[in-house]
Formats: structure tokens, sequence, C-alpha cells
């Protein structure tokens, strides 16, 4: 088909192109290949492209009876791993490291006939919101290659924009699905705790604020993901469950009119005017299609919050990468090896290894429950996906500038970004919508959380948004770097 057409059909669209006789997933990834090809010169989105299931979509297992039929999607290059294929985590530490299994969610997407193409950049070991290392590769947006694409999965985010495919896999520990998604002006949704899986690397003991997600051009592709591979692995902590409908079909329903508290904010961090002003906009459209929108705050005590954060981002670092390093024969990290920042937060996290033990769990069940008892009150909390406009890229949020401290680091990605992170804390659902546009001429992500459990009722919200729209995301815009543009 034409680059136009192509890029009008979303996953699950695609699908029914195969089931109707009228395209088959080699086809389909044939184009997603020759769309990569076309657009990622500009880009850097995608390390790799697994020729071998490009020319043979059953080769690793996948099921084309599956709800997904054989279209082509990606894997972050962190996270679950690929049996046989690299995983490189976005450092150069990690060049050439072969995963030696399949994690169960790559088993799930495969079963659910998603084509495993490739893999999707990520910044280093998923910390920053670009990818600049020259030794590495250098991520670009495709509304402005100046621009960062948003973080840590920087691949996904500019890939799905770009046209090339309809879906991405991505993850999300802070808002790591949602902020690219966000920036490059894709729908990204990171879905409760107890949803996909970690196994068998990680779980939700390990991983508490981790969560696997996607990156997609409509809200139906988020639903059938998450139809298709949630659930747990035997030996799971934490009970998986399930909506008592399909969210394939739940979505086909309007919400009840929600209850939804607008905010930008949060403590000593807030909202430059255009963008309090284009989510005041959000907020009056969503007014129109019968919401009650109120301005109002979390009662959060927000220094302890991103103080806590941040001890959790440094441990947490700090343990993968003395893993990495024995695998790799090292004691300690140090530039080039790892970026600058990365080995400062290595080193930080060790320092603070005992203290954040103690402090951790017990300020997160502080917010937790604090936002528990926000929620018998109100269904939805509404905020931009970011403070400030995109940045470019080479400015100081990067983990490659070498002047600056972790803990300015880290003040300055929560200063940027203070919003999604919550929702990882409490285990939440959250989602960006491209409904808006920063005053640079990039989308803003429009972003919004509940209740622990209610995905359903969160993908309800997107799918009106997108009907009222007319599925025109973005303002009916496409970025300069596009597979029909080029």
């Amino acid at each position: 088909m034409n680059w136009e057409e192509w890029s009008r059909y979303d996953a699950i669209g695609l699908a029914e192109l195969v089931r109707k006789k009228h395209a088959t997933p080699r086809e389909l990834a044939c184009q997603a290949a020759a769309g990569i090809a076309k657009v990622n010169p500009s880009i850097n989105a995608v390390i790799e492209v697994f020729e071998d299931v490009v020319d043979q979509p059953v080769k690793d297992g996948m099921n084309p009876e599956g709800l997904f039929a054989g279209v082509p999607c990606l894997i972050k290059d962190l996270g679950p791993t690929l049996k046989g294929r690299k995983q490189e985590m976005g450092s150069f530490l990690m060049q050439g490291n072969i995963a030696p299994n399949d994690s169960f969610l790559t088993t799930k997407m495969r079963k659910a006939g998603l084509n495993i193409i490739g893999r999707a950049a990520t910044s280093e070991f998923g910390l920053s919101d670009s990818a600049e290392n020259p030794a590495v590769y250098i991520s670009r947006n495709p509304w402005n290659i100046d621009y960062v694409t948003g973080g840590s999965s920087v691949g996904s985010g500019p890939i799905v924009a770009s046209g090339a495919i309809p879906i991405s896999h991505a993850s999300d520990g802070g808002g790591s699905t949602r902020v690219p998604a966000g920036i490059n002006g894709g729908i990204g949704f990171k879905p409760s705790r107890g949803v996909f899986s970690a196994a068998p690397q990680g779980s939700d003991l390990t991983a508490l604020t981790s969560a696997n997600g996607c990156i997609s051009r409509s809200v139906r592709d988020i639903a059938g993901f998450i139809d298709a591979c949630r659930g747990g692995a035997a030996g799971e902590f934490t009970p998986y469950w399930l909506p008592a409908q399909p969210y394939l079909e739940q979505i086909k329903r309007d919400p009840p009119k929600l209850k939804i508290a607008i905010s930008h904010e949060w403590g000593e961090f807030r909202a430059t005017p255009h963008i309090a002003s284009e989510l005041q906009r959000a907020g009056r459209f969503l007014e129109q299609l019968g919401h009650h929108v109120e301005w109002c705050t979390p009662g959060v005590d927000f220094r302890a919050f991103y103080s806590v954060s941040t001890a959790n981002s440094m441990t947490r670092t700090s343990r993968l990468l003395n893993r990495l390093l024995k695998l790799k024969g090292h004691v300690r990290p140090s530039v080039p090896m790892v970026e600058p920042v990365t080995a400062k937060i290595w080193e930080a996290g060790i320092e603070r290894r005992s203290d954040a033990q103690e402090q951790i769990p017990v300020i997160y069940n502080q917010i937790s429950r604090t936002l528990g008892e926000f929620f018998e009150s109100w269904d939805v909390i509404l905020t931009p996906i970011m403070t400030m406009p995109t940045h470019k890229l080479g400015t100081d949020f990067t983990t490659m500038n070498d002047k600056i401290s972790a803990d300015e680091w880290f003040f300055n990605s929560w200063r940027l970004y203070p919003y999604a992170v919550m929702a990882n804390i409490c285990g939440s659902p959250g989602v960006s919508v491209p409904i808006a546009m920063d005053e640079n001429g990039l989308p803003l992500g429009v972003h919004a959380f509940t209740r622990q459990a209610e995905d359903g009722l969160l993908l309800q919200l997107s799918a009106q948004i997108e009907r009222a729209l007319n599925c025109k995301w973005n303002q009916n815009q496409r970025p300069q770097i596009h597979v029909t543009n080029l």
C-alpha cells in the first residue's frame, strides 16, 4: 500500500487486513522495515531490524492467529528480552550483550500475534529523557530533529510518530512511556501494578515502580495490547487480576460523568504560562464532554516525595549496574564505559542504600495512602506531561553532562517532569494523549491518571476523547520526519 494508506492504519486495522486476506504478515513486516529505513537515518529511533523475522514472521514463535495477526512491533532495548538477540540498554558498557532467554512478556506478545521485528532505542539504563551518547546513538524528535525524544523509551515514541510502525513496546519507571508519547505526539499508557509480568528477571517486588506498556496511534491498540498480553507467570508475588470485561469492549462506551481534578503546581514545580493555558483548554474540552472539572491538587508532601523518588532511582541504578559490571568483569563504572551522570548516580546510590531502604517504603506508603484518600473524592487527576517546553539536545538534562552532580541532575529531571512518577509510586494507571501543543511547535501530551486497577476507566476516557476529535490527534498535524513526507 502507499504510505498515506499505511499511516492511517493502526495495528488492529492492519490485523483486520490480514484476516481478510488483503495482506500477509510478511508484507506488513516488509513495509514496516521499509518505513523504518526511510525515517531512521534522520531520527535514530531503531537500533536494529531483525531481517530474519521480517522475511519469516513465524520464525520465533509469533502466533498469526492472535489478535494482532502478525502486525510488526518493536521491543524497547531495556527490560523484556528476546533469546539470542542483543539487549544493550543504551549503554556502551553493554554493547554486544546477548539475552539468554525470552521474557514472559515477549512470549505473550508473540502469542498475541505481534511480530517483534526489531529493537527501539533507549537512554542509558532508562535514566534520561534523551539518548545523546555519540559512541552509542543520538535519537532525535521527528517534529524537529534538534530536540529530544523523551525518555526513557526514546525510540518508541518517535518511530510510532513517524508513521513507520503503528505500535511499539515501551516501559515506564517514572513516566518513560508517557513522556516520549507526549513529546512525540503518540498515545502512551502505563497500566496498573499487577497487569504485565516482569518474569523471569524481575517482579513487582524487585521493580515496584516500573511497568511495561506500549505507545500507539490509537486507543484500541493499547486496549488490545493489554487484553492480549496481560497476566502473571508462575510464582508471582503480586496478584494478577482481570477486568470484568475486556478493554476492547469497554472502550466502545463512554465513561460515566467523571469528577476530574486539574492541577500543575506541585510543590516548587509548576508549568509555564503557555503549558498551564493548554492544560486549562484541555479541561474545558473535557467539560464539553460532560465531565466536572475543577482545579484541585492532592495534599501530598511533595518535597519528601521527590526526595525519596531520587533515592529510589539512585539505589535501583546502583544495584543494576553492580550486576552488569560483574557480568562484564568490572569492579566499578567509569567514563566512557558509562555516561558521566550514570557513574555519579551509581556512587550516590551505594552511599545512600542503607538509609534509602528504610525511607522508601515508609514515604511511598504515605504517598499511596494520601492519593488513595484523594481518589475517594475524585475520579481522575489531569496534568500536563511536563512543566516546560521540550528542550533541545545537548542541555543540562542529559546524562552526558559531566559538570553536574547526581542530585542536581535528578532535581532538573523532576523540575521538568514532576507529574508522571506519582502513578508509578502508587501502582496507578496513567495515560498521555496528544491534545495540546508546545510554543515550540512540538506536541504536548496531556496526562491523566486514576486509582489503581481503574485502567478501563482511563481507557474509556481516552477513547471518548479520540472519538470527539474524530481520531485527529495533534491538531491533525504531522511531524517533519514522516513516511509520507520522505
